[in-house]
């Protein structure tokens, strides 16, 4: 880590995964999950912070954009890997099977356990000599397009969700330059909003807040439910037929009879009362 450790304890708590919970005298459960909360907010801070010093000038679309590349899951799973820290993860034998991005959370952890231990300028330190100088390259990354709005759709065709992006605001910074804010529902359900000197850029933001956002059990409990009520609805809803104008339409009944229909009806039945 590039520096010494006060308290070890810290460390280990943060690579205890929630699988294999152990519990204090007090009877309080300590796994790694509040240290991830705590990291997850410092490592935005700490990212937003070197990007801010190494890309002088740049809007803050971009900015956002270049850091939601480096903490996205799959980023911080690979480099939980490479650093190790899979290596040094307790957890039940099926949890990898069911949590793809164990490690990245490991790894969120473990900076929310330098952050308690060392403080802020340690935690940087780390992250800027020992994560980014070694293992990522900001320029490249920073300007590699990662199309987020394109991962979402692809995502509600393969699960046959109902996505919509609505242009809910537009305004002005302060020098006169508009600003979009686009609205994503998923199923009828805001799933993230985002804004942006274009409207492709605030759709991206958006996009980019939803695909984090159905990472989150309770959001695709949510969607999954309004999902079901639509096809309820649906279900539930009656037959209406439009009967042609000004046409004589011939049809056999079970027992061959004609019955002609000449006349305009719109109407309503049921399923088993449909007009013949």
């Amino acid at each position: 880590m590039g520096f010494y450790p006060k308290h070890v304890e810290v460390y280990e708590q943060a690579l205890l995964h929630k699988s294999i919970s152990q519990r204090t005298e007090q009877g309080r459960i300590v796994n790694n999950e509040r240290l991830e909360f705590l990291g997850d907010a410092i490592l935005d801070a700490i990212v937003a912070d070197i990007l801010f010093e190494r890309f002088e000038g740049k809007r803050e679309g971009f900015l956002t954009n270049t850091r939601s590349k480096i903490v996205q899951r799959e980023t911080l799973n690979k480099l939980a890997i490479e650093i190790g820290l899979d290596k040094l993860m307790k957890s039940a034998p099926r949890s990898l099977s069911h949590n793809n991005y164990m490690y990245g959370n490991a790894f969120e952890a473990f900076i929310g356990a330098i952050y308690i231990d060392r403080g802020y300028d340690c935690c940087k330190y780390f992250v800027e000599n020992k994560i980014i100088t070694p293992h990522i390259n900001l320029e490249k990354v920073a300007y590699k397009e990662v199309n987020f709005k394109s991962k979402l759709i692809e995502w509600s065709q393969k699960n046959k969700m109902e996505v919509s992006f609505e242009l809910i605001e537009q305004s002005y910074d302060k020098e006169n330059n508009p600003i979009f804010q686009t609205e994503i529902h998923i199923e009828g359900l805001a799933a993230g909003n985002g804004t942006g000197y274009s409207k492709k850029e605030s759709q991206q933001n958006a996009a980019r807040l939803a695909l984090k956002n159905i990472k989150d059990t309770a959001f695709c409990e949510a969607i999954n439910e309004a999902k079901a009520q639509k096809l309820l609805v649906v279900i539930e809803e009656p037959i209406t037929e439009t009967l042609p104008t000004d046409e004589t339409i011939e049809n056999n009944d079970a027992d061959g009879a004609v019955v002609e229909l000449s006349e305009t009806d719109t109407h309503t039945s049921a399923l088993n009362d449909q007009v013949v």
